[in-house]
């Protein structure tokens, strides 16, 4: 993917995913959307399995494990149908995804420049701090005009 392509692409979904901020700052209810909504509509669970075509126990324990953070998302979806309620999933991004491009470019430029700067400095040909400085500055650009799946090997 040339550059142009792949900073419109990292724009789109940074974007995207923005729309999501708000809401991964919030938690879910302690004891599970499903549950919540079940008591607010005024259904048991007796009366909600029997909706769901499931028995009481198993919508107790998938009630709990939703609760607990270990229902599959196809099952939260299809039980989320049913309550006529829509399952929103998303990643979001704790910070922006081109800064974590731009950090991983830093971490291998500062890893490549020291590695040199290093054999340099046994042959007491420490260079400068503001050459080093420099150094990483020009690797990470070129890391960065370069295929980022390079970054992550």
């Amino acid at each position: 993917m040339d550059k142009r392509m792949r900073q419109l692409k990292l724009e789109q979904v940074q974007a995207l995913t923005e729309a999501y901020g708000d809401l991964a700052k919030r938690r879910a209810p302690q004891r599970g959307w499903m549950k919540l909504i079940r008591e607010t509509l005024g259904m048991t669970e007796r009366q909600r399995a029997s909706r769901a075509g499931i028995s009481p126990s198993t919508l107790h324990k998938a009630e709990q494990a939703e609760a607990e953070g270990r229902i599959t998302l196809q099952r939260l979806r299809r039980l989320a149908d049913e309550l006529d309620c829509e399952l929103v999933y998303a990643l979001v991004p704790r910070k922006p995804l081109s800064k974590v491009v731009e950090e991983r470019a830093r971490e291998i430029a500062m890893q490549e420049v020291s590695g040199v700067a290093h054999s340099m400095a046994l042959e007491n040909q420490r260079p400068t701090s503001s050459r080093l400085r420099k150094q990483v500055e020009q690797r990470m650009e070129e890391l960065l005009r370069g295929p980022w799946s390079d970054l992550w090997r």
